[in-house]
């Protein structure tokens, strides 16, 4: 979608839903070179407008959009469901998520008067201010694993601050990023506002286009620092809002109540997947209690069931693709030579399995502590259990990685609970949740704020802080006339 219109321009291709390759969910195009500089072009006609355009209006075109999610929810939620693999719940979750978001960031716009505010003067005549302003023409780069939130939050904050998009979503969730912008245009949205370039090579395309004023990114570490340092090397600075994954340790205390904390482990590591950049993926345990947690964790988890996520009572569908499922037999692997794995290991056949990615919730225990499968993101339901002596030798091992996303704790004792708030090297922190040890924010209660390599700005989406990263401030000094 090009200035308002569809665009043919580029290579057609198939997208296949991963809980059956056999079902095909539509045909897409991969813009092509020329097709970004026309999204481009046309995200640049159409800024000068919508910056002018009063703040107030912009809230109310998108407290529209809000309206139009909520009443096509199900349609959003179903599209993300078949082609991502999510369960039901989380997939009508994640829809409902896209609407708040977005209102969120309304009402971030509301309550802070469209970040305007006037100033101490020097001079009686003067009239003194300070503003934020839009920064220009976004490019809005998404991943595969929530495509309709991550889409809403970056899009959804950059616009409302007064800036057009080009936004590029995964080749994966072609059909979710399609919804997506009809949905915004529905809404109001004046032609160039938002425009839609999908396939792989659009998003090189845009980072390195030099009509592009600013990036929002989320993805891998890799190539979310190599878009940082592309940019950063340009000749002068732009906007580049990056969340990069993370590795997210659990801390399981002697004071825990395992029931709570294996029910909360099992639900962030095996949740979509463990296709989650905030998906647990180490457990650090106190000795005293580990065999014990252990034995619940792979109870658990060997109860949650598989399939295709249609069914009611499904919990983990199919990874992305055959390259998740390589990277999965891979791990295992390695966890089969250097430690024990309790539970899980293969990826699995017959059936429905025979024509999507479908692997085992994985559970590994005595890795070595510098072993790589505790220190790297996976992307896979796959989790290492450590045994610890003290809780800052664990604080310790689980701060000493590159990422800094997400954390969690259970224990009763108010000093393991303090150390751990203290020490944890995370944005996001959280303890003694049933629901969820790592995962499970939500838009103005849990800020997605990644430290370290899960970030660049230490600020999040879902947070009060998140809008004004996509704007630049302006101080304006205004003598009265003598």
């Amino acid at each position: 979608v090009v200035g308002g219109a569809p665009s043919e321009d580029g290579e057609r291709y198939e997208l296949a839903s991963p809980i059956d390759r056999r079902v095909k969910l539509g045909r897409f195009v991969a813009a092509s070179p020329a097709s970004v500089d026309q999204a481009v072009a046309a995200a640049r006609r159409a800024a000068p407008e919508w910056a002018a355009t009063d703040w107030r209006e912009r809230v109310r075109i998108l407290r529209r959009a809000v309206e139009l999610l909520l009443a096509r929810k199900v349609d959003l939620g179903v599209a993300c469901l078949l082609e991502v693999g999510k369960s039901r719940m989380e997939a009508m979750g994640e829809a409902e998520e896209a609407a708040d978001l977005i209102a969120y960031y309304c009402d971030e716009m509301e309550r802070n008067e469209g970040y305007r505010r006037s100033l101490a003067r020097a001079f009686e005549e003067e009239s003194t201010e300070d503003l934020l302003r839009p920064v220009g023409v976004f490019a809005v780069i998404s991943p595969f694993n929530f495509p309709l939130a991550l889409s809403s939050n970056m899009m959804g904050a950059a616009l409302v601050a007064g800036n057009t998009v080009v936004y590029k979503p995964s080749p994966e969730a072609a059909l979710s990023g399609a919804l997506l912008v009809q949905t915004l245009r529905d809404a109001g949205l004046p032609d160039g506002v938002v425009n839609l370039v999908c396939g792989e090579a659009a998003g090189p395309a845009l980072v390195d286009h030099p009509a592009v004023d600013g990036i929002a990114f989320t993805g891998s570490h890799e190539v979310g620092m190599g878009i940082f340092r592309k940019i950063a090397a340009g000749p002068y600075a732009k906007p580049v809002i990056v969340e990069m994954g993370g590795k997210n340790p659990t801390y399981v205390s002697r004071s825990a109540d395992l029931d709570v904390a294996a029910e909360g482990v099992a639900r962030s590591a095996f949740g979509l997947q463990g296709q989650k950049c905030s998906a647990c993926s180490v457990a650090y345990v106190d000795r005293a209690v580990h065999d014990e947690f252990l034995a619940l964790l792979a109870e658990k988890s060997a109860a949650l069931r598989i399939g295709n996520p249609e069914g009611r009572d499904v919990f983990m569908g199919p990874v992305i693709n055959e390259a998740a499922r390589r990277r999965f037999e891979s791990a295992a692997g390695d966890a089969a030579q250097a430690g024990t794995v309790v539970l899980g290991g293969e990826a699995l056949t017959g059936d429905i399995f025979d024509h999507g990615a479908y692997v085992a919730p994985t559970i590994v225990s005595g890795l070595p502590a510098d072993h790589h499968l505790n220190r790297e993101e996976l992307f896979l339901p796959f989790i290492s259990v450590q045994g610890f002596d003290s809780l800052d030798e664990a604080l310790g091992r689980g701060n000493d990685i590159r990422y800094g996303l997400t954390a969690g704790f259970y224990g009763r004792d108010e000093a393991d609970l303090q150390r751990f708030l203290d020490r944890a090297e995370a944005g996001i922190l959280y303890a003694n949740r049933r629901s969820g040890a790592t995962t499970g924010a939500w838009p103005g209660m849990q800020p997605f704020c990644g430290w370290k390599g899960s970030g660049v700005s230490s600020k999040g989406g879902l947070g009060p802080y998140y809008v004004p990263q996509f704007m630049r401030e302006q101080s304006r000094t205004i003598m009265a006339n003598a």
